[in-house]
């Protein structure tokens, strides 16, 4: 889905690209650590807001075009950097007038070992992944199809459907039917450390904003390969898909600087934010009906600089000010 800059002429042919348009913030921003990090503190946490591109078909709340909102701290593998980034979601969506909005958790290694426990080859665990990430958008039936058109067998598919089919079980139950389910296919501990990282976050999360909006979800995937632990996902009622969502991505610093920098982020999606506000009616009435608090206006053409200067004493006391130009 990256848009890509061909070259006029030479490249057209074999659609090499020296360039293109910047598909999310995270990449870059590891990058920027990767040349900078002994400059930077060893906690580092940043917030961006900047336009990014994905060369995919628009549909409700989805566009080729739109900015991110990502926040995100490197420098620390604690569970309490994912309850952090959690409550400042939170925040963040019930300052804007959401209710009833859940924050989905999984962890990759939980899905890898879900994958080796249903009977799905290793050498298909990408395929399956990438199909189990719809499963909130084309169902079970769909999944199942997908599944088999990408070489997972009827019997592995039916398994891995069951497990993530669940009912209104509490997180702590959906935690230990998981570490049940994986038993077989994870040797040593008796609690898999990826289970106790999610039943960590799930407590470092009492007390904070995030506390009731978080929802073990064993069928979250995330389609993005760099994650490497914990991932998450906005999820609101009637919306397919997300309003925004994240993990940790441990390696991908390393990728650029070849040292291991522990690293997670949130990105939250301004235009389907807007969209679903839209329709639900959650913009303060004055933003919607009043473009200004005061109008001032002129009779006279030679009374526009006095409206002018006016306007200036009002907008320094922190009113919205419209000087009306025209005289008729």
């Amino acid at each position: 889905l990256i848009f890509k800059i061909l070259k006029r002429g030479e490249h057209e042919a074999t659609g090499q690209a020296d360039l293109a348009l910047r598909y999310d913030l995270t990449v870059p921003l590891a990058r920027v650590v990767a040349e900078h990090r002994a400059k930077l503190p060893r906690l580092f946490r940043r917030y961006q807001i900047q336009p990014v591109w994905r060369a995919d078909r628009p549909a409700r709340g989805r566009f080729r075009e739109f900015y991110q909102c990502d926040v995100d701290a490197l420098g620390s593998a604690s569970p309490a950097v994912e309850a952090e980034l959690c409550a400042a979601v939170s925040d963040v969506l019930t300052a804007l007038g959401f209710q009833g909005f859940q924050i989905r958790r999984n962890h990759r290694e939980l899905l890898r070992a879900v994958l080796d426990a249903a009977g799905v080859p290793g050498a298909l665990h990408g395929e399956a992944l990438i199909a189990v990430d719809k499963l909130d958008k084309i169902g079970p039936a769909g999944v199942t199809a997908e599944l088999a058109s990408r070489g997972v067998t009827a019997e592995a598919a039916s398994r891995l459907i069951g497990v993530f089919e669940t009912s209104d079980e509490s997180n702590d139950a959906t935690l230990a039917r998981m570490a049940a389910f994986v038993a077989p296919a994870v040797e040593g501990a008796r609690e898999p450390a990826f289970i106790a990282n999610l039943r960590a976050i799930l407590q470092l999360c009492e007390g904070t904003p995030a506390q009731g909006c978080l929802r073990v979800d064993p069928s979250l995937a995330r389609g993005l390969s760099y994650y490497t632990g914990a991932i998450m996902e906005i999820a609101v009622a009637d919306l397919p898909g997300s309003l925004g969502g994240g993990g940790r991505y441990d390696g991908l610093v390393g990728m650029f600087s070849g040292g291991q920098v522990p690293a997670c982020g949130f990105s939250l999606g301004l235009e389907r934010i807007l969209v679903v506000m839209g329709e639900r009616g959650l913009f303060p009435p004055s933003l919607a009906t009043a473009p200004a608090d005061v109008m001032v206006s002129v009779f006279r053409a030679e009374d526009l600089g006095h409206a002018m200067r006016l306007a200036g004493v009002l907008r320094k006391g922190g009113l919205r000010v419209l000087v009306y130009p025209d005289v008729d």
